[in-house]
């Protein structure tokens, strides 16, 4: 059933994360599942078994994770990229983040036990010991997924009505973005208002404040002091001057690498701050290796301590590093056993040096800063392979595939660390997680590889009408002028550097702040839409246990909203790709005044869904 989890969760995960950039954690609902199902078989020691299934399911949302932030990038820069290639690097970075995470799992898990407080875990453990008693939840997921499901699908597949709603729908509002480059988007979709939702208001408002920066501030005073200049920071030949560009060009052109350098220099910020935890780590995992020959008799571990063999783990590593090496040298990845090499210490150095950083990060906020390590990773890739003779269109790809095995280790590092706290407070067995995670790793790993190859031949993502992929644009964006003989935009990156740094001095969230810096604007908005019907919903009563009620029934349909949401984008996805089109073309086409009939009416449907989704996490009584 966990393999089965995998797959579904797999593919809808993939469209999500590279039609709005963040890739929804599938624990809670593969949790609730697997507990509606076993309870409906009337399986014994359902508990027990519901851990491994969402164990094993949970795979899916690390590994999309790191695929679909890197591997994307390389059809953006009009390159190609094979299903082996897809496949080897999401499966050697997935086994390389468990197997650097285990020496660890003790310290975070059990040793630090009480200090970290691990929301998604926390949830997810609620969700499986509470399902014990009854099917409710399951049936409300299931509602809600059907609802969710069918309203995106009526909106991808028929363009009912428009999936963005934009302010140049008003004579003014086209105005406005014409004449001061200020324009405000929203898409309408139920995949993302559930998102907000999870996230919830505080961060949605943090992601959003990046976006308000960017697209209320950067974006106008660039067309008011430079409107008439070009500006060509990275030698890339633009002719066009910035008045001439319409907002969204602007952001791609400019604004958007101020976010790419906030998040680069957030992850070095968080690699600093962790330097204590990974000195800590090292020395417990050491000395358990060390332990291993100590004494004649055996000493009797902890059922619900016991891991796989310190010797397992470092022999697994190397195998897993020679494995590494071999993809590079013999996969056409890189052109020489030298480079080889070199791609393989980058891997091996940032992977283990970072994947305490991803854990320290799920365990204190529930969020895996994995984009920002990787844009870092990538600027170090790129350097290292330019000075060592590979650069150009080979270069990029060389350097997409090797930050997608980092970024896949540090994701499935994060996620694994939730699965292994889950398993410390239910009390199972850590050694059969590991032991499950590689063989969930794998075809999960399968799974996004095809996924991606046919979404890139229905939608693509470069072009009207693309799947955004926000962080694979943001990767071709640093490594291209690097590649090519160009400049990178330094001044740009700075600016960033310099944000990041003001904000961590003043305790915000650098880098969820610096991610709305350089997602669009109409996939912001969404969130903290959802993150605002999370707020009302959870403070409307004066009992406390009601509020925690009616927010954890939210919960349940906003997660109903994204996996039907989703998995319904990849059915049409198929459709389209088989090539069945039944797309309301004439009705979705422009009018004199701007704007399609489709769009005129958007408002009305994205209205309903949130009245449903307040109304029925409101209709909760206490007990």
């Amino acid at each position: 059933m966990g393999l089965v989890m995998t797959v579904i969760f797999s593919a809808a995960a993939a469209y999500l994360g590279l039609k709005v950039g963040q890739v929804f954690e599938a624990a809670i609902p593969i949790a609730i599942l697997a507990v509606g199902i076993t309870g409906a078989l009337g399986k014994k020691d359902g508990l027990a078994q519901n851990v491994i299934i969402q164990s094993i399911g949970a795979c899916s949302g690390v590994i999309v994770a790191g695929a679909i932030f890197t591997l994307p990038a390389i059809y953006i820069l009009g390159l190609e990229v094979n299903f082996w290639q897809m496949f080897l690097s999401s499966l050697l970075g997935g086994f390389l983040g468990i197997l650097f995470l285990i020496p660890f799992r003790k310290y975070f898990v059990k040793d630090m036990h009480g200090e970290y407080p691990f929301p998604e875990a926390t949830a997810t453990t609620q969700v499986l010991v509470s399902g014990e008693g009854g099917g409710n939840s399951a049936k409300t997921l299931l509602t809600a997924g059907l609802i969710g499901g069918i309203y995106d699908f009526v909106v991808s597949t028929f363009g009912a009505w428009a999936d963005t709603l934009s302010t140049t729908v008003m004579h003014w509002g086209q105005v406005v973005a014409d004449k001061a480059k200020l324009v405000v988007k929203l898409n309408t979709g139920a995949a993302v208002l559930g998102l907000g939702y999870i996230v919830g208001l505080k961060y949605s408002f943090i992601i959003c404040c990046g976006s308000f920066l960017v697209w209320f501030v950067v974006i106008p005073l660039l067309n008011l002091i430079w409107g008439g200049q070009v500006l060509d920071f990275m030698g890339t030949g633009i002719t066009q001057t910035v008045g001439e560009m319409s907002a969204d060009e602007i952001f791609r052109t400019y604004a958007r690498h101020i976010g790419i350098g906030g998040i680069a220099t957030a992850g070095v910020i968080g690699i600093i701050k962790s330097a204590g935890v990974i000195k800590s780590a090292v020395g417990l995992a050491a000395g358990e290796f060390r332990r291993k020959g100590e004494g004649t008799a055996k000493v009797q571990v902890e059922r619900t301590q016991e891991d796989l063999p310190m010797k397992t783990v470092v022999f697994g590593i190397a195998f897993t590093l020679i494995a590494v090496f071999a993809f590079f040298a013999l996969g056409g990845v890189v052109n020489n056993i030298w480079q080889a090499i070199i791609g393989l210490l980058i891997v091996t150095v940032i992977s283990f040096l970072f994947t305490t950083v991803a854990a320290n990060a799920i365990a204190i906020v529930g969020t895996n800063p994995v984009s920002g390590m990787t844009i870092m990773t990538l600027i170090i890739t790129a350097l290292v392979l330019v000075a060592v003779g590979l650069k150009g269109n080979a270069g990029m790809v060389a350097a997409m595939v090797i930050g997608g095995v980092v970024c896949t280790a540090l994701s499935t590092a994060g996620g694994l660390i939730t699965d292994f706290k889950i398993g410390y407070w239910i009390g199972t067995t850590p050694k059969k997680q590991e032991a499950w995670k590689f063989v969930g790793v794998a075809v999960a790993a399968a799974t996004v590889g095809g996924v991606m190859m046919i979404l890139n031949k229905t939608y693509g993502f470069v072009g009207e009408g693309a799947l955004v992929a926000p962080q694979a644009n943001a990767m071709a964006a640093v490594i291209q002028p690097m590649m090519n003989g160009g400049n990178a935009p330094w001044l740009l990156y700075g600016i960033g550097a310099v944000i990041a740094i003001l904000l961590t001095v003043f305790k915000v969230p650098a880098l969820a702040f610096c991610l709305g810096m350089f997602i669009p604007i109409d996939l912001n908005l969404p969130l903290l839409l959802g993150g605002a019907i999370a707020w009302f919903v959870s403070s409307r009563s004066k009992d406390k246990e009601i509020n925690a009620a009616r927010l954890d029934k939210g919960t349940l349909i906003a997660s109903g909203f994204i996996a039907g949401g989703a998995l319904m984008g990849v059915v049409s996805a198929v459709l389209k790709y088989a090539g069945c089109e039944w797309f309301l073309t004439a009705w979705n086409t422009p009018l004199a005044g701007g704007s399609s009939p489709a769009e005129m009416i958007a408002i009305v449907p994205l209205v309903a869904i949130c009245v449903y989704m307040t109304v029925s996490s409101l209709r909760v009584k206490k007990g």
